[in-house]
């Protein structure tokens, strides 16, 4: 009882800047993403997007791959995203591909793995950024069973689909409005909630076993392992612009190559938030076959690196001669000003606790009836 009054503050002080520093890096993210979520909601038809990503196609899964990559979006901006998507026609398989693809490849990523880890092994993660996805879009729409399209894209599959039976559009800027208000009024709602949930859950994780801890680990090339190195990256928040460079030094400190594609493709495109969230807005078995597969082919992608390069190895970093492309990804890379931060991160927590705020409620009233 002493020692936790002692240090009970501490770990609550921590809990809170763990929980408060992943919801100003997810939170502008996350809102811009629910803009523009209202926005395609609005100005493409559903018929439109099911017949281009609403079918177990190879060419939907290499569409919604090939979009991911140009997206230069964190793991969980892209979660409204890929929901928007899969709610509005999308197969599983491309709303999976879609949502591993663009954290994994971000242009900007891409060009500071080849400034900091070299051709070598920039190359191996820049192929296995669209291996990855495009596989896990393929076993997404084999192995999707109920979830392979959301009930409400069923419904609108199975309207009338003759263009004399479709009622007329309103104007643009009200359809745009109606869009944006449903990106706020009910993708945000049910996203935040769960956002808000994994975001609390990750920052508990990292409270009990402190970040120190977790460096020393990563920097003992003794006790470095694949399997090590996959589990922590699934628990830790990770933006892979700002681990490039704890992964180019751990790499120069004598860790395995391999070490350095398992952790980018494992913990960019898993973090609790993101996979709480596909949990319960899509289904078990989406969030089973997303995180099963990137974890096993992090694994599988880090094994064929050490094979490949580990023998006689050496790190290509460095500092001076990457400065160039290094300046280049600092300019094409989108920096949100701080004020903007703290106001989306807020808005994110309101929106979160409006959510729960508005189940609790429903929960009342079904007791009651």
């Amino acid at each position: 009882m002493r020692f936790f009054l002692r240090h009970g503050w501490q770990y609550g002080w921590q809990f809170c800047q763990y929980s408060w520093g992943m919801l100003e890096t997810s939170g502008p993210w996350l809102i811009l993403s629910f803009l523009f979520c209202g926005v395609l909601h609005a100005v493409l038809r559903p018929e439109t997007l099911q017949r281009s990503l609403g079918n177990k196609k190879l060419s939907s899964i290499v569409k919604a791959t090939v979009s991911g990559m140009l997206l230069p979006i964190c793991s969980c901006g892209v979660v409204p995203l890929s929901l928007g998507l899969y709610y509005s026609g999308a197969y599983l398989g491309p709303t999976l591909a879609f949502l591993v693809a663009t954290p994994v490849i971000n242009p900007a990523a891409v060009i500071l793995a080849y400034a900091m880890l070299g051709p070598q092994i920039a190359t191996i993660y820049l192929l296995s950024g669209f291996v990855i996805p495009f596989v896990i879009g393929i076993v997404g729409n084999a192995l999707g069973g109920p979830e392979l399209q959301s009930p409400a894209a069923a419904g609108l599959a199975a309207a009338p689909s003759r263009r004399e039976d479709r009622p007329a559009l309103p104007p643009l800027m009200q359809r745009i409005r109606g869009g944006i208000e449903w990106g706020f009024n009910d993708l945000a709602v049910q996203t935040c909630r769960f956002i808000v949930v994994g975001t609390a859950f990750a920052a508990l994780l990292l409270t009990v076993v402190p970040t120190s801890f977790i460096l020393d680990y990563l920097s003992d090339p003794r006790l470095m392992s694949l399997l090590g190195i996959t589990l922590l990256g699934c628990v830790m928040y990770v933006c892979a612009l700002g681990h490039i460079p704890f992964i180019a030094a751990l790499v120069s400190a004598g860790a395995a190559p391999g070490v350095a594609v398992t952790f980018l493709l494992s913990s960019v495109a898993t973090n609790f938030p993101e996979m709480v969230s596909i949990w319960r807005l899509i289904g078990k078995r989406a969030v089973t076959i997303y995180t099963g597969m990137l974890v096993l082919f992090g694994l599988a992608f880090g094994y064929i690196t050490n094979f490949l390069l580990a023998d006689g190895f050496r790190p290509v970093f460095d500092l001076t001669r990457s400065q160039g492309k290094i300046d280049f990804v600092s300019r094409i890379s989108i920096d949100f000003p701080d004020g903007f931060k703290v106001f989306c991160a807020i808005l994110v927590l309101c929106i979160g606790g409006y959510g729960w705020i508005l189940q609790w409620r429903r929960s009342l009233r079904r007791r009651g009836a």
